[in-house]
């Protein structure tokens, strides 16, 4: 087939990769002048199936009732009249229950660890590489409260067959000694030895040179997608800055933006923009310096080796489209950082970023035809996991759209779970 891929972020571009290796014929659209230069840009750079998890779990309604009384919230809500933003809310409270978060944890889990594997395949194919580690990812609990929530999804992993173990804090610092001398701050932490880290934007952009040279992927960058054009059963093209173009399917992949293009043909789909940033700062002590990923969960704040780099990422923000960087959201990073690894970066030096997650109330990505069209899939809707499922996405998305068996059970990630449509 002749497919159409509209958006270059890193869930676009590993779609296009596999469907051209499927041997379709694939054209990218995107509106930056390269690959990975919004949502997949500065993310938190680590690729964490283990610590796949909904927002959307039982605790979650209390807690950030106590966090609109902290300076240092790590979820904020900022008051604006959009029924997008509160339908979105209203569906994730539903989703605020143990049966409902299980199963939703449960499906992010089997594409996140599918999605591993099939990066793992990639980089043995390719040799690509992009500041990347294998040395697994620990998150850090500060209170008793934290440790004891953990067993919960330690039972959920133990399920799934995904490699754990808890550590106290004197094991954590032989796995981590840049925070031997900070580790009175924790109680312990839930260690993942099968995830990885690396610098998305790099990826992105060198696959997609690869997509590009090696299987004949187009892409027409600095491209603005304006409409779909559609009968009542099929996508007739797709307008652009540069004209209309033409295929046999089209697949959405445009993140945050995808409902705002989907919406006048009468398709709602369920994915809500949420803010997050990072700073990215050099290494100025390598002793100090985190070894691979760790999580701070009383800020839901990712520290991330890349490299001579350090990538900390983090927050979430319900601001609508709104692409403000503002000055409380680098500090809740700079403290969480300061806290756990002191001077081991120059935070002088940092570069701060804000991207928006294009995120569904359950958590649980959206891949699989969309509604009445025979002829139109989408690919969006991973929220902060975007690294972590865009190989198992794009690769569960090109065999469907093969005819193809796939390796997984994924019907259950399609838009038909929701009852929008």
């Amino acid at each position: 087939m002749k497919v159409i891929v509209l958006g270059a972020g890193v869930v676009g571009v590993t779609a296009a990769w596999y469907l051209a290796r499927a041997g379709h014929e694939v054209t990218v659209v995107d509106r930056q002048p390269a690959a990975a230069l919004e949502t997949s840009f500065a993310n938190a750079g680590q690729i964490s199936p283990g610590f796949s998890a909904p927002w959307a779990e039982p605790a979650l309604p209390l807690k950030v009732l106590r966090w609109m009384a902290s300076r240092h919230a790590p979820i904020v809500i900022r008051p604006r009249i959009d029924f997008a933003m509160m339908r979105w809310i209203e569906q994730l409270l539903a989703n605020c229950n143990a049966h409902d978060y299980d199963i939703n944890k449960s499906r992010m889990l089997r594409i996140a660890e599918y999605s591993r594997d099939c990066l793992d395949a990639l980089r043995r194919d390719t040799g690509i590489t992009y500041d990347d580690e294998q040395r697994g990812l620990i998150q850090l609990f500060r209170t008793q409260k934290q440790v004891d929530h953990a067993a919960r999804d330690m039972s959920l992993l133990d399920q799934a067959g995904i490699a754990h173990e808890f550590l106290s804090p004197d094991e954590i610092a032989k796995h981590e000694p840049g925070l031997m001398e900070n580790r009175h701050l924790f109680k312990g932490g839930l260690r993942l030895p099968g995830d990885e880290s690396g610098d998305c934007h790099m990826f992105t952009r060198r696959l997609a040179q690869k997509a590009e040279e090696e299987l004949g992927v187009t892409f027409h960058y600095e491209t603005t997608i304006e409409a779909l054009d559609a009968s009542a059963t099929d996508i007739l093209g797709v307008r652009t800055s540069a004209g209309r173009m033409t295929a046999d399917t089209y697949v959405v992949s445009m993140g945050s933006y995808s409902p705002l293009l989907l919406r006048p043909l009468g398709l709602h789909l369920p994915v809500y923009p949420t803010k997050g940033y990072s700073l990215t700062l050099p290494v100025t002590d390598a002793a100090r310096a985190p070894v691979s990923t760790v999580n701070d969960a009383t800020y839901k704040v990712s520290i991330t080796r890349l490299g001579d780099r350090i990538r900390i990422g983090g927050t979430a923000e319900l601001a609508g489209y709104n692409l403000r960087l503002r000055r409380d959201r680098r500090k809740l990073l700079e403290l969480s950082f300061s806290e756990l690894f002191g001077a081991s970066g120059d935070l002088s030096q940092g570069a701060y970023w804000t991207g928006l997650r294009p995120s569904t109330p359950d958590g649980t990505p959206v891949i699989g035809p969309a509604g009445r069209f025979s002829n139109l899939w989408l690919n969006t809707g991973h929220g902060t996991l975007g690294w972590t499922m865009a190989c198992g996405s794009g690769r569960v998305l090109a065999d469907r759209m093969s005819g193809k068996r796939t390796e997984i059970p994924c019907l259950d990630l399609s838009l038909d779970r929701y009852t929008t449509v």
